[in-house]
């Protein structure tokens, strides 16, 4: 059977972890990983100030190679340690991304629900 991309959307859902824009505002940007998987023109238009941009397309390959991971002292065993948050315009893709880094062996991977329409929607502040 062939599925739609909002079947499989739905299908992930039920198995990675989700949380709110809202939980995460009160996540300290210090403590986490934050990161948009739109596109860079999406993110240009604005994005979390402390989140980095690595598009849905290449996460798995870029990731571990990103200068702040990089700048770690063991960056794919910090990246097991760290949690990491996945965020896109409205939660399918960031959903997606989730399910791929938890394939990778990643443990504390989460994806936010709503994405940045409900970020913004709550007032919360970007930056572009």
């Amino acid at each position: 059977m062939i599925k739609t991309a909002a079947q499989l959307v739905q299908e992930v859902k039920q198995i990675i972890a989700e949380i709110s824009t809202s939980e995460l505002a009160k996540r300290k940007a210090d403590d986490i990983l934050l990161v948009d998987v739109r596109e860079p023109d999406e993110y240009a238009q604005g994005h979390i100030g402390s989140a980095i941009n690595i598009p849905r397309g290449v996460l798995e390959m870029q990731l571990p190679q990103h200068p702040k991971v990089q700048s770690w002292a063991s960056p794919l065993e910090q990246l097991n340690a760290v949690d990491i948050y996945l965020i896109c315009r409205s939660g399918a893709r960031s959903a997606l991304a989730a399910e791929s880094l938890s394939r990778l062996g990643l443990r504390r991977v989460y994806s936010i629900s709503g994405g940045m329409v409900d970020w913004q929607q709550e007032g919360f502040s970007v930056v572009s």
